[in-house]
């Protein structure tokens, strides 16, 4: 199956927003994401508006033409944004004030009977469903259940054994997201994958040819402080496409 990439555009806004004004502008790096071979945009409106605003949603839903996916909380406040913009998809994650970035997966397990009426909503107003969740089978089965379209493996543990040199963890973590994914595609959802991906622990996912998607953020604003952000996204295309082969 085809690999797509989604790049995520949220720490443009991070450094926009540090010092205010509108430079620079998360929806350029957009139209420069598609330019270089992006198949989709993630966004998170988070709580807190501490990276994307509310006006780069507005600007994105209306300037660009790739399909948005728009990462957000399970809040009343998220899902009528959501509904009123009706993005291509929206991925439900957890959210906490205090964290750096998204910690973990969401628990849709413990959380049913708040998260699936949010599932329900967003499914019956057309848009694509998809939850982020740990490469777990109870996860993987209660997101089934749940009516969602599409599971998002959380890869942050892998990478972050990568990061700190420990091959077992590494080796132990990327076994836990082949399961998943054949896992969830046995159950019919669509399977994608990300979170601290980069250069160097893309192609071990990449090559997993149950995941169809994969979501890179952080990694690829940094490089563009160095290469460019067309030559970043160029460059983990070009890994993604090696991996698949």
């Amino acid at each position: 199956m085809t690999l797509r990439l989604g790049v995520n555009i949220d720490h443009v806004a991070t450094i926009r927003n540090a010092r205010g004004g509108a430079h620079p502008d998360p929806v350029r790096a957009a139209r420069q994401a598609a330019e270089s071979g992006a198949d989709g945009i993630t966004a998170h409106l988070r709580e807190d508006r501490r990276h994307i605003t509310d006006q780069d949603i507005d600007r994105l839903m209306a300037e660009i033409e790739l399909p948005l996916n728009l990462e957000m909380a399970t809040t009343e406040e998220m899902l009528e944004i959501a509904l009123r913009h009706k993005p291509h998809a929206v991925c439900l994650v957890p959210e906490k004030r205090e964290e750096r970035t998204t910690e973990g997966g969401l628990d849709v397990a413990a959380g049913h009977n708040h998260i699936a009426p949010y599932v329900r909503q967003l499914a019956d107003a057309g848009i694509r469903v998809s939850l982020f969740i740990e490469s777990d089978p109870v996860q993987i089965a209660v997101a089934e259940a749940m009516g969602a379209a599409v599971v998002e493996l959380h890869t942050g543990a892998y990478c972050e054994a990568a990061l700190a040199g420990d091959e077992a963890e590494v080796q132990r973590h990327l076994e836990l997201i082949r399961a998943g994914a054949v896992e969830a595609h046995k159950r019919g959802l669509e399977v994608h994958a990300g979170h601290g991906l980069t250069y160097d622990t893309v192609k071990p996912v990449a090559a997993i040819p149950e995941i169809i998607e994969l979501n890179i953020g952080h990694f690829l604003i940094g490089e563009a402080i160095f290469r460019g952000l067309r030559e970043a996204v160029t460059t983990m295309r070009g890994l993604m496409v090696e991996a698949r082969k």
